[in-house]
């Protein structure tokens, strides 16, 4: 605690505003950062801020209510000095911000909100889009259905719950391979409009869930022995939990924990025209929220003396220990390890994160009750492709440097 308030600046932390953020212009400044259209909210970046800002203004969706009483998240007087080295230089919170197209980025640590920023007209009243980290949610709403025995084991087949799955390779999977994203069919993902995710979505956007499942039947490895990451897995999770429960993913969560975690404002979850949510992203939470549930994460589930999440499971889904060597961290080119749909940290401390496109990620450490939130607006889907990836890793490390022995 000594280095913490050594490190303490003498700036106020209200949630401060950069006076200029990356390419303002070309994502939309002068006309008020539109929100665009179905068509082109997704990968147009001049309506980037706007749509991702603003998504269940432009698409139907359910909604997750806030708590009746919000948990309180108390915020430091002054904001820690958090620099960081990337590139053999060293840095700053404030360069960060000017280097990378955040949104939003929030930093907690024992239940307290140290850094709350916000670039590019965005505020606290904003639901920021996850995309991929609503992964992780789904993997939550199974490991209730599994406390509940509405789902009996994960080694049952997805077929088992829904019908129209039944014959389909995905319906032939174990949920515990959907899970780790080890389904052995071939399916492709790389964000560029002509690939197989881009089918599927097309497909789901019209025609539901189930017939966008149908139409991939190619198994090219024996399921469970090889990491490949295929968003359509988690849409089969979704269907899954709505068979099991009987209920949307938004109204089953809603119950299970946004309620009881104390969310501050409604989120909201985009569906298609089966009313089934696209799970597999498209969840839009404010950003003190998503914090909300970072906290819970690194509490192991637990807030206020009350097990909010199946404690067993979400161990299990976020410990690469626990997992088979090929979804471990650091395998090949690959520096994230993957759980039950959580991606896990290199290192014998559990560490792990929710991760989306374009630059949406949680990154929880458990041990030092420590959370980063990050919403954005890269270039590139995938974040790797430019600085904002390996930045946003190097400023994680400098945060966790203030307060690891």
């Amino acid at each position: 605690m000594i280095r913490v308030a050594v490190a303490l600046a003498l700036s106020s932390l209200a949630c401060r505003t950069l006076l200029a953020a990356p390419d303002e212009e070309l994502l939309g400044k002068s006309r008020g950062y539109p929100i665009g259209t179905r068509g082109n909210w997704y990968y147009d970046e001049t309506v980037r801020v706007g749509a991702f800002s603003n998504l269940d203004k432009l698409l139907p969706h359910h909604t997750l209510k806030r708590a009746a009483s919000p948990s309180p998240l108390k915020r430091a007087a002054v904001e820690p000095a958090i620099t960081y080295r990337f590139n053999n230089q060293a840095y700053t919170l404030d360069d960060y911000l000017s280097h990378q197209r955040t949104t939003g980025l929030l930093v907690i640590k024992d239940g307290e909100i140290l850094v709350e920023r916000y670039q590019y007209d965005r505020n606290d009243a904003n639901r920021f889009v996850s995309h991929s980290m609503a992964k992780s949610l789904v993997s939550l709403a199974v490991g209730f259905a599994l406390a509940e025995k509405k789902i009996r084991s994960l080694d049952d087949k997805a077929g088992d719950y829904v019908p129209g799955l039944k014959g389909n390779v995905y319906g032939e999977t174990k949920l515990r391979n959907l899970l780790r994203m080890s389904s052995g069919v071939r399916f492709t993902e790389n964000y560029e409009g002509s690939d197989d995710l881009a089918k599927f979505s097309r497909v789901q956007a019209t025609k539901g869930t189930i017939a966008g499942l149908q139409l991939f039947g190619d198994r090219e490895v024996p399921q469970g022995e090889r990491f490949h990451y295929a968003s359509i897995e988690t849409s089969a999770l979704g269907a899954v939990v709505r068979a099991a429960t009987g209920r949307s993913l938004s109204d089953y969560l809603d119950e299970r924990l946004w309620q009881p975690m104390g969310a501050e404002a409604d989120a909201t979850w985009i569906i298609g025209p089966d009313n089934l949510e696209r799970a597999a992203g498209n969840f839009n939470a404010v950003l003190r929220d998503f914090g909300r549930l970072g906290v819970l994460l690194a509490n192991d589930g637990m807030q206020d003396d009350t097990q909010i999440l199946p404690k067993d499971y979400l161990l299990e889904a976020t410990d690469w220990h626990r997992h088979p060597p090929a979804f471990a961290p650091r395998r090949g080119a690959r520096a994230f390890g993957y759980g039950y749909q959580f991606w896990t940290m290199f290192g014998e401390r559990r560490r792990f994160a929710l991760l989306g496109v374009y630059g949406q990620a949680i990154f929880v450490d458990p041990e030092h009750k420590l959370v980063m939130v990050h919403t954005g607006v890269a270039k590139n889907a995938r974040v790797g492709l430019e600085s904002m990836g390996p930045e946003m890793s190097a400023l994680w490390q400098g945060i966790s440097n203030l307060f690891v022995p």
